[in-house]
Formats: C-alpha cells, structure tokens, sequence
C-alpha cells in the first residue's frame, strides 16, 4: 500500500479563494471589511516570516490588515494596553499576538487580555470552554484545518477510532474536542503514554502533534488509516545540514496508510488559511451578520 498524499498547499489555497470570495460579498452587501489585527513583539526571524506572510494572505484576500511591531523589552503592561485599544477598534475583528513572547511577559495574561469575541487563535480560556461544552466559540486554527481535511477525506467519521498524539492546549485537547464532536472514539496519548506503540495501532485516524521528531514509528499505523501530522522538527543529517520532518516516520507510515500528511506542505499551509477564515467568522459575528459557508 502506497499512502495518498493529503497536499494541505493546495487545500489551503482554495480555502483562501473562498474566503477572497466571501470577503467580497460582505463588503458589497454589508459594506464589512474583515480586519485582522496582528502583534509581533522581538525581532524573532520565524515570528517575523509568519506575520509578513499573514499580512500577505490577509491582503490578498481583500481584508484589512492591522499590523504592530513592537521591541522586544516592551512592558507587559504596554502590550496588554495594546491589546485593549484593538479590543475597543471597531474596524479590527480578529486579534493575533504573536507567540513565543519575551520571557518577561506572561502570555497567558497577553491572551487572556483579547476579548474572547476577537480571539482568532482560539486560545483564551472562554473559547476553550465554548469548544469543550459544545459552545459557539472560535476554534483553534490548526486543528481546525485538521478536521477539514479530514472531513475532506472521510466525509462521516462517525465511530471511527482517533488517536491525539498530544495534549497541548493549542493542538491536542481542542483536535480530541473536535474529533468528538464528530462521534469519533476518542484517545488522547502522549510522550508518556504507555505502549504507545499499541495504542497507535488501532487507530482509524491518527494525528500526531508531540514535537518530538518521527517519534510515531511507520510500523505503528493500521492498515488504511488516515495520519494527519501536526509537527515540525528541524534535525541535523550526518553531512550538517537540516531538514523538517513531522512527529511520524514518514516513509514508513505511508506504506501503512491509506492518506498521510506530509512535512512540509501538510498542516503548515493550512494554518494561515484558517486563520483567515476565522477573522470572518468573527466580523460576520460581531455585526450580527449570517456567517457564509466557507
């Protein structure tokens, strides 16, 4: 068995030439322009590619994009101030504070300081809530193209089994969440977990975000099972140069699996287009207009 690859690059530029769409008919019939409003703290050089290419993408889609760069030893209490006055702008609908910040600043303060309503990440705790008692929230970007794609390529999922490799906040406790939501039977494992190997292998759907390189081996995978691979390592080969790979042993697993992800090109892509989608959702939301089928 050779795995289908499940090209999230190509999934998400058709998700972003919908919400371009969208975007055009709520500024025609609405006059709304979604606005997104981004905070970059320091000078981190991935920080700073993601937020050019969320400007980017925000743009293209004919949004509005509200970008603020600040230095690295900014006060909490500035940045919290900040946050605030993009609470208070009508035009700005989504809100993202670029994560990791400065050691000197407590992000959970930082996200707990976005209105809820404005929280596109999904990361403040009344969002979190919302998603796990089956609320009218906004969802995490990333498991939420998960699910897409998943749904994508399995239409009902009801009373297949899914393993969460992963239990963070942004990524494992929201996806187990969703998978629920659509009748999914539901294991959350971990570094920790043990025979993880034994409990991967039942799995119908496996989606593995640990941030631990290959750490789900390709003789894990059920025949025909579906692997959606959240992670993103950089390792050094034995000439010194890097490469990206995922949380599952790639090669492997595809001659287990009926459709893989790869890294790059699977999750990543599918981030910003989500995140696009939720400053829309949210705009359609905050002006008690119908949320468009995206």
């Amino acid at each position: 068995m050779t795995a289908d690859v499940i090209d999230g690059k190509a999934f998400s530029e058709s998700l972003k030439q919908d919400v371009a769409k969208q975007v055009a008919i709520l500024k025609e019939k609405y006059n709304l322009i979604p606005g997104l409003a981004v905070v970059l703290v320091g000078e981190n050089p991935a920080s700073q590619i993601y937020v050019r290419n969320k400007n980017k993408s925000t743009l293209a889609a004919g949004m509005k994009s509200f970008e603020h760069r600040l230095t690295p030893d900014v006060s909490e209490a500035e940045l919290v101030g900040l946050v605030h006055k993009l609470n208070d702008d009508p035009a700005v609908h989504g809100i993202l504070v670029q994560l990791p910040l400065p050691k000197h600043i407590n992000e959970a303060a930082v996200i707990d300081a976005i209105s809820p309503a404005k929280d596109v990440d999904g990361f403040h705790v009344i969002n979190s809530g919302l998603l796990a008692t089956g609320g009218k929230g906004m969802v995490p970007c990333t498991p939420l193209g998960c699910i897409m794609m998943l749904k994508n390529r399995l239409g009902n999922m009801s009373g297949l089994d899914a393993v969460v490799v992963g239990r963070s906040n942004i990524v494992g406790k929201p996806m187990a969440q969703l998978l629920l939501n659509e009748n999914c039977t539901v294991t959350i494992a971990h570094s920790r977990t043990r025979n993880l190997s034994g409990v991967v292998k039942r799995a119908d759907i496996v989606i593995a975000a640990v941030g631990v390189p290959e750490l789900v081996k390709g003789d894990w995978i059920k025949d025909g099972a579906i692997v959606i691979d959240v992670g993103i390592n950089r390792i050094e080969e034995e000439d010194g140069k890097t490469k990206l790979v995922g949380d599952v042993e790639y090669a492997a697993a595809a001659r287990h699996a009926a459709a893989i992800t790869p890294v790059p090109g699977g999750v990543g892509p599918m981030t910003i287009a989500l995140l696009l989608k939720n400053t829309v959702t949210a705009a359609c939301r905050q002006t008690n207009v119908a949320e468009p089928e995206i």
